[in-house]
């Protein structure tokens, strides 16, 4: 089987024609990537990204800079190369999971897209994954080659897109988890988790009543945690009891009687213990508080 050629851009490059490729070695186990400007070239590539004036997925054409652009999504984020070849592959990367692809493109790719259209409402300011990519370029005091160094920033976003893919099916993965500790709890305002899972997004749509999270720490121990008023905010629902602020060992063992707690934070927002039994208890001290 004779392997795809795809063809690119050469010179100066950007995270929308690397995180192409890097999205496309997904799908192709092997191909000849081409980065030239040369049309004719161009025109006998397979698969053609961010160069040649053309958006046609079916005939493999991925470009955005012809007049008109190449659509948009319904929020008003143009597509760059990115966006058009994530709307042809992105499924299938995503091992055919719908929910796990519209989540990598609204938190990756769509700001991708953002940044090399120029659409910065809504872009978080601030070292972005684009300028990353751009500094693989060999700035004028070196003489690396601009292919060389395309590969490098391929490598190196091959290995964020797999790890945004890995981060999304984990967040999703995780929503029936919680749910079912949700419905389990005995106390609707304590929620307990056999093993740590997100559950902030989940807890925040399904339970108005859940004030404590309880999981063991990936060393044995257990933790309490506050349910934060929304998403995001360092405000809680409930914050634990503020005797216990920035106390650990003897000091908090003394003010909550129990024998094995181990920390409160600061900010009352997580505190823990040895066992999973003296963390509920810390958990009902702090519902009566």
């Amino acid at each position: 089987m004779t392997d795809k050629v795809i063809a690119t851009h050469n010179g100066n490059f950007h995270a929308d024609d690397v995180f192409s490729i890097a999205a496309l070695k997904n799908i192709f186990p092997s191909f000849k990537l081409i980065r030239t400007r040369d049309l004719e070239v161009i025109g006998k590539a397979d698969i053609v990204i961010d160069v040649g004036g053309e958006y046609d997925a079916d005939a493999g054409r991925f470009d955005h800079h012809q007049r008109g652009g190449a659509g948009e999504r319904e929020n008003g984020i143009p597509y760059s190369s990115f966006g058009l070849i994530w709307q042809k592959y992105g499924l299938a990367i995503c091992q055919g999971n719908q929910e796990v692809a519209n989540s990598v493109d609204a938190g990756l790719v769509s700001t991708i897209d953002a940044i090399d259209c120029g659409h910065v409402e809504g872009v978080a300011q601030g070292i972005s994954l684009s300028q990353t990519i751009s500094m693989f370029n060999p700035t004028w005091q070196e003489d690396s080659h601009f292919d060389t160094c395309f590969d490098e920033a391929v490598d190196f976003a091959s290995r964020v897109l797999t790890r945004f893919i890995a981060s999304a099916s984990g967040g999703i993965n995780a929503k029936d988890i919680v749910a079912k500790a949700i419905d389990n709890a005995e106390d609707s305002r304590v929620i307990v988790l056999e093993k740590y899972t997100p559950w902030k997004r989940t807890v925040h749509a399904l339970s108005e009543e859940a004030l404590y999270m309880v999981y063991p720490s990936p060393s044995g121990q257990w933790r309490i945690q506050t349910v934060p008023v929304e998403p995001g905010s360092f405000e809680d629902r409930k914050p634990l009891p503020k005797q216990w602020a920035g106390l650990s060992d003897d000091a908090l063992k003394e003010v909550t009687g129990i024998d094995d707690a181990m920390f409160c934070h600061n900010g009352l927002f997580i505190a823990g213990a040895e066992s999973f039994e003296s963390t509920m208890k810390m958990a009902s001290i702090a519902l009566q508080d």
